[in-house]
């Protein structure tokens, strides 16, 4: 018995994580196995097919929405970095201006505010918009939008911690060496934090892919992104072309994840002597 307890004392932990990583990596795992499946069949595995890859090539709906939503997350995941880079850099370094009470709490409201409040917020807006102006036409301008706005709020965040706990000494030597306020945040300042601008490039890249609320509000007629049409094939039924678009996006998803952490950790191993 005590033998027992003390197996049970030292393998705990790793059972519960094993279990833990297993409940939220399984269906994962059978996604991928099913769209290598030879039928249509969702419960069963019949035989090893490419046949829902070559569906999902001939998919015209999959391949237009995947296009459009890699379009939507390159441009939002660039415009919410920057805009989050500005934001951050004024909330770190200006913490005493008029108003930056009021300005912290816009920043971070869209990340407590459920997605279905703001896509019918940003509807209203881009309806009253367009009636008193002709634009924007509802499309990819006002998802993106509307994905700039959420992905801000994440951006801003990541690189805020970034910045906070970034050595001062460094902007203030570059600043006795006569370098203007412009030249310090380009030349020490945005090369310091370039890994958090990559984090939350990334992060906000993957908010945009996937987002279904707010590009459900958003979208126009003949606009759809690709979460929109995996949703619309979801409810009349499982189309296995939709297991081999999600294990490309998987596998695209992991392969950046992959390089991100491979240039992270050599970089870090540079600055180690």
């Amino acid at each position: 018995m005590k033998l027992l307890r003390r197996f049970v004392g030292a393998n705990l932990g790793r059972f519960w994580m094993g279990m833990v990583y297993l409940f939220l990596y399984l269906p994962l795992f059978f996604l991928v196995l099913f769209s290598f499946n030879s039928t249509r069949q969702d419960g069963v595995f019949t035989g090893f097919s490419l046949r829902w890859y070559t569906a999902l090539a001939n998919d015209v709906r999959l391949v237009d929405g995947f296009l459009l939503s890699l379009k939507v997350a390159l441009i939002t995941a660039t415009c919410s970095a920057v805009l989050g880079c500005f934001a951050a850099f004024v909330l770190v370094r200006y913490k005493n201006f008029k108003g930056r009470l009021l300005f912290s709490a816009m920043t971070n409201a869209p990340l407590v505010m459920p997605e279905v409040i703001v896509g019918m917020s940003l509807l209203l807006l881009m309806v009253a918009l367009q009636k008193a102006t002709g634009w924007p036409e509802r499309g990819m301008v006002t998802i993106i939008l509307g994905h700039v706005l959420l992905g801000m709020a994440y951006a801003t965040v990541v690189i805020k911690s970034r910045l906070q706990e970034m050595d001062r000494s460094l902007e203030e030597a570059a600043m006795d060496l006569g370098c203007r306020p412009a030249q310090v945040f380009f030349l020490v300042t945005l090369p310091t934090i370039a890994p958090g601008l990559v984090a939350a490039w990334l992060l906000t890249f993957t908010l945009s892919f996937d987002d279904v609320v707010i590009s459900e509000f958003l979208s126009g007629p003949g606009v759809t992104t690709l979460p929109q049409v995996i949703f619309g094939y979801a409810r009349r039924g499982i189309n296995p072309s939709i297991y081999a678009a999600a294990t490309l996006l998987m596998l695209t998803v992991t392969v950046g994840i992959v390089i991100y952490s491979l240039v992270v950790a050599r970089r870090n191993n540079k600055k180690t002597p």
